[in-house]
Parts: C-alpha cells; sequence; structure tokens
C-alpha cells in the first residue's frame, strides 16, 4: 500500500513515483488523493504506468482537479486494466461527459469484470442527466458493491431514479447520499423500493439531507431485518454444506441448531 495523500510532489518525484508503480508487481493501493495528480502532464504519467501495471486494486485520486479531459486521458489505462476493484474521483472537477467515461467501468452483467468499488462525491458540475446515465449503468452492472455518491446537489429526482437502480441491481450493498439535497419525497421512494422489492441494498445513508428521522428509521430496520435473514439464511446453508448427510425434511418443520460456540461448526440438529 503507498498513499502519498496530501504530499508536495516535485514533477521529478512524481515521474518516479509513476516509474515505480508500473513496474511494481505487488502494489495493490494506491493513494493519491488532495492534489496530487495536479495537472495534465501528471495525468499522462499517471496513465502510461497504469497501462503496464497489472496490480493495483485500489485507485484513488480524490480531490484532484482531473476534469472531464483529464479523465478522458486517464480512462484508456482504467478499463483495461486486468485488477482495478475500487476507485475514488471524488472531488475531481467531474461532469457529464466524465460520467460517461466511467459507466464504461460498469460493464453489463457478464460482460467482463468491472469496479466494486466507486466513490463520485462532490462533483457538482455533473447535471441529472449524467446521474440518470450513472444510474442505467449501475442497474446493470454485475460487479459494483458500493457507491458513494454524497455531496452531490442530487435532489428527489435523481435519487428516483437511483432507486430504480437499486432494485434492479443484484450487487449494490451501500449507497452514500449525505448531503444530497433530499427531501421526504425521496426518503417515501426509497422506503417504498426497500419494503417492497428484493434488493442487495444493506446500508443506505440519508444524513444531512432534510428527511424526517422516523423516516431513517423506517428504511434502516427493514435493511437491517434483510441482512439479518441473508444471514440466518447463511448459516444454514453452509450447516448442511459442512453435513451433507443431514435429511432435508419438509420445509415448513422447525429446525434447533446447536453448536460449540467456536465459529460455524454443526454439533447436532434436532426436529421439532
Amino acid at each position: 500500500l503507498l498513499s502519498l495523500r496530501g504530499c508536495q510532489l516535485s514533477e521529478r518525484d512524481f515521474g518516479h513515483v509513476c516509474r515505480g508503480a508500473a513496474e511494481s508487481r505487488s502494489l495493490a493501493q494506491l493513494n493519491l488523493n488532495l492534489g496530487i495528480v495536479s495537472n495534465i502532464n501528471r495525468v499522462k504519467q499517471l496513465a502510461e504506468a497504469l497501462k503496464t501495471n497489472r496490480s493495483v486494486q485500489s485507485l484513488f485520486l480524490h480531490g484532484s482537479p482531473l476534469t472531464d479531459a483529464g479523465l478522458a486521458l486517464l480512462n484508456p489505462a482504467l478499463s483495461i486494466h486486468p485488477s482495478l476493484v475500487a476507485l475514488d474521483l471524488g472531488d475531481c472537477m467531474l461532469g457529464d461527459e466524465g460520467i460517461n467515461l466511467i459507466c464504461g467501468l460498469l460493464p453489463p452483467d457478464g460482460a467482463k469484470s468491472g469496479l466494486k468499488e466507486l466513490t463520485l462525491s462532490a462533483n457538482p458540475g455533473v447535471t441529472s442527466k449524467g446521474w440518470g446515465r450513472l444510474a442505467i449503468a449501475v442497474a446493470h452492472s454485475s460487479q459494483l458493491r458500493v457507491l458513494n455518491l454524497d455531496y452531490n446537489p442530487l435532489g428527489d429526482q435523481v435519487a428516483g431514479m437511483l432507486a430504480v437502480a437499486v432494485a434492479s441491481s443484484r450487487t449494490l450493498e451501500v449507497l452514500d447520499l449525505e448531503g444530497t439535497g433530499l427531501t421526504n419525497q425521496s426518503a417515501q421512494t426509497l422506503l417504498d423500493m426497500v419494503e417492497n422489492y428484493p434488493t442487495a441494498l444493506r446500508t443506505l445513508i440519508l444524513a444531512e439531507n432534510n428527511i424526517s428521522p422516523e423516516l431513517q428509521q423506517q428504511i434502516s430496520d427493514l435493511l437491517s431485518e434483510g441482512e439479518e435473514e441473508e444471514e440466518t439464511e447463511a448459516r444454514e446453508v453452509t450447516a448442511r454444506e459442512k453435513n451433507p448427510w443431514i435429511c432435508q425434511n419438509n420445509s415448513s418443520s422447525q429446525m434447533v441448531l446447536m453448536t460449540s460456540g467456536l465459529g460455524d461448526s454443526l454439533l447436532a440438529e434436532t426436529e421439532m
């Protein structure tokens, strides 16, 4: 793991870092947050390094003035990187064209591997058209598990699009909408989605919005219930896999699982 977050690097030293990253076979996380990639020449050097590197799984560029033009230079390397699964482009001065490029990193189900974690916090230049395009990509992505959109002026209209995307996604587990200008209208839409549609979502962050505490609590309670049910099902599946000799009786039968308390080892199973 290499973090140069907020450091002041000369052009020469930044070049050394990029050459080292290009040659490294073990670098898994590269943190260049807070203005390290500060000009177009550095964007080009980073792009060249990522074309050669095969190990980086997480790339953090939060607070870099990339703009859409800089992301266009970086995108070819990002799109062909074999290991990249987490990308932070928060506060990178992106607009709709940048979002279109990012959607290419969220390929449709079965097309190819893509990002599992994406951060796009604080990019106010993106319009509702760009966020709508992202919502479509999220709905069809086969990989994305975490999406951070906090501190963008999304509003209720975009939140409605995202609710549809979450309901369609089979993988998205965490959605951060903190400080995005939402109201109770958005919260009610999200509540209806969580209550009436099966979803992989487990964490929805709605702080610093004009949403009543009661609605936030209702959504939180429903998500917690879904997580508890999944954990119970997972434990039962694990128990059956570890004990293939267990007879599967009528599904309405109640089962008591007695464990040793050390992991998930099943000691006995008794039908009641």
